[in-house]
């Protein structure tokens, strides 16, 4: 967890959602309904403006809708290629590991989903599972995100919070997304807080919220991508 999720908004919707500003450009990528690591998705920052990037906050700071890679890749890496392997950081571990400690501090986004994709095993095969609001309210999912460089072109690379499942979730995987409720997402965004520490803990009242719906094999192939990827299946 989470290695497939769906974000089905255009980038107005979702800066009207986390009350932001537009600032994806000619960049957003269309509604996805499979996306797996290394895709371009969407994330809300809080930052200065483009072309006023700089690690100090200031008046100018503005909430954006910026286009990221899906995958984190340390400013310090010597390519990309690591990057299937970082869409996921422990909640547990994010504010020691190397990879991770210095974007979590100074750099930390929400990745909107309409929900995630997760197996759970049963009768010898693995049936999908899709956990969401279902009411067309984006989940929050807790980020942090990374600017690797090479011939003085930028890469904006982001991951996923994890942590232990809790309540119903258990029953489906041991792993899940780190969800912010709408209370928590200045507090998370803002730049000129170095300690999240006390952030990264889970809202139980999201999780009660959330419908895990089953859905068709047919995610398991990142070939597939279309609405009916999220419609409820019989298992009877």
């Amino acid at each position: 967890m989470c290695g497939r999720y769906a974000s089905t908004k255009d980038p107005a919707l979702l800066a009207a959602e986390f009350d932001a500003v537009d600032g994806t450009g000619d960049e957003a990528p269309g509604a996805d309904y499979n996306i797996a690591p290394t895709k371009h998705v969407m994330a809300v920052v809080e930052r200065k403006p483009p072309g006023e990037e700089s690690d100090t906050a200031g008046d100018d700071v503005e909430r954006s809708v910026r286009v990221m890679r899906w995958g984190l890749v340390p400013h310090w890496a010597k390519d990309l290629s690591g990057a299937a392997k970082m869409i996921n950081a422990r909640a547990e571990t994010i504010l020691t590991k190397p990879a991770f400690k210095q974007s979590v501090t100074k750099r930390r986004c929400i990745i909107p989903a309409a929900g995630w994709y997760e197996w759970k095993a049963a009768e010898g095969r693995k049936q999908p599972y899709f956990m969401t609001l279902g009411d067309d309210t984006s989940l929050a999912m807790a980020g942090i995100w990374s600017v690797w460089w090479k011939d003085d072109v930028p890469t904006v690379t982001c991951a996923v919070i994890t942590m232990d499942s809790l309540g119903v979730l258990t029953d489906v995987h041991n792993r899940m997304p780190l969800l912010l409720p709408q209370d928590r997402w200045s507090a998370w965004l803002d730049p000129t807080s170095l300690d999240p520490s006390e952030l990264l803990t889970p809202d139980e009242s999201i999780i009660e919220a959330l419908e895990l719906r089953p859905v068709s094999t047919a995610v398991g192939s990142v070939k597939n991508n279309d609405a009916s990827l999220l419609e409820r299946v019989d298992l009877s």
